[in-house]
């Protein structure tokens, strides 16, 4: 999902702790993904309740939005709108292996090769109507601000990012740059040892921190350039040019200047570059959005959570209560600190 720029970037890495204080937009579905694709049973079945309902996401969305909150870490949460017309091939295509990826889950599971089927399972996440629904009732119930992209959600968290209301875009993704975004926090929803997608390998993920105008300092190229090198390698929106990764088409663009002198030099021809271009560039945003932080409302978490969805009430009032009391101390911390200046 997204352009791959890891052989380009050397983003700083953080802890948690690094971040308090911070505000973030958090490419929800993104997010949403990656708790779907993780939290998994061992043979890669997803959470689900009693009627056969995905919970992943709620377990996910629940704990780890605790955990950003006792970081002191306020986060906020955008969602995908229609998506564009020129990325329907990609979401075909996205189908097309999610199909393909279930049916080798479910042969797996049969011959009992259960490292398989988790592998395999991990590339079926999808999002229904019914997981996005309850996601944005969950995080409205637990007082986080939801907001509504007109189009792609992290173009909304960059130009959120952009304008001052937030510290940073948070993604796995490094889309966020090409749309703008001053600041890129990566993994700050999925820290912690994980298992790679489709490979029988693990790794520790780490919060990254790239800064856009370092990056792009370093690279020596401009936003609009790094946005060319993309196109060549391939983005949500078109497939790119065969044999073209990070380093050389980043070589193109500096030697070349622009994708049109790349691509004459290539002999080659990208169509609909230069409206891919500008949903980079010039993107649909909304400044409809409230980043008002809300009250959690336990009876309606407990309702979504427990009676609808068969989770352990005891658990969800103590992951509740942890909320409460880090909003507790960080109100009183600012009470203190009002105290402190006025004297």
């Amino acid at each position: 999902m997204g352009v791959n720029l890891t052989g380009l970037a050397e983003p700083k890495n953080l802890e948690m702790a690094d971040l308090k204080g911070k505000t973030a937009a958090i490419d929800a579905y993104n997010t949403i993904y990656q708790f779907l694709s993780i939290i998994r049973q061992p043979d890669g079945s997803p959470l689900t309740d009693s009627q056969g309902r995905v919970t992943s996401h709620l377990s996910g969305i629940l704990y780890r939005t605790a955990n950003l909150i006792e970081a002191g870490i306020s986060p906020s949460f955008v969602f995908d709108g229609v998506p564009h017309d020129l990325k329907m091939d990609t979401i075909m295509e996205r189908r097309a292996k999610r199909e393909k990826a279930e049916k080798e889950w479910e042969d797996a599971v049969e011959e009992g090769d259960i490292k398989k089927a988790f592998s395999k399972a991990q590339q079926t996440s999808k999002m229904t109507k019914e997981i996005k629904e309850t996601s944005r009732s969950l995080l409205a119930y637990l007082g986080m601000p939801v907001i509504d992209a007109p189009s792609d959600g992290e173009a909304q968290a960059a130009y959120m990012s952009r304008k001052g209301d937030v510290w940073a875009a948070a993604s796995q993704d490094f889309d966020s740059i090409l749309f703008g975004a001053p600041v890129l926090v990566r993994n700050m929803t999925i820290t912690g040892r994980r298992k790679m997608p489709g490979k029988d390998q693990y790794k520790d993920v780490k919060i990254e921190l790239i800064e856009c105008d370092r990056f792009l300092s370093e690279l020596g190229v401009t936003r609009e350039q790094l946005v060319d090198v993309c196109i060549l390698m391939g983005t949500d929106f078109n497939p790119g040019i065969s044999g073209i990764g990070p380093k050389k088409g980043l070589k193109l663009i500096k030697t070349h200047g622009d994708l049109e002198g790349a691509m004459v030099h290539l002999g080659e021809e990208i169509e609909n570059y230069e409206e891919i271009r500008n949903i980079f560039l010039r993107s649909e945003y909304s400044d409809d959005y409230d980043l008002t932080i809300g009250n959690v409302n336990t009876e309606k978490i407990c309702e979504l959570m427990c009676e609808q969805h068969d989770f352990s009430k005891e658990r969800v009032l103590s992951v509740i209560g942890r909320i409460e009391n880090s909003r507790k101390a960080e109100d009183s911390r600012k009470k203190q600190r009002s105290l402190f200046d006025s004297w």
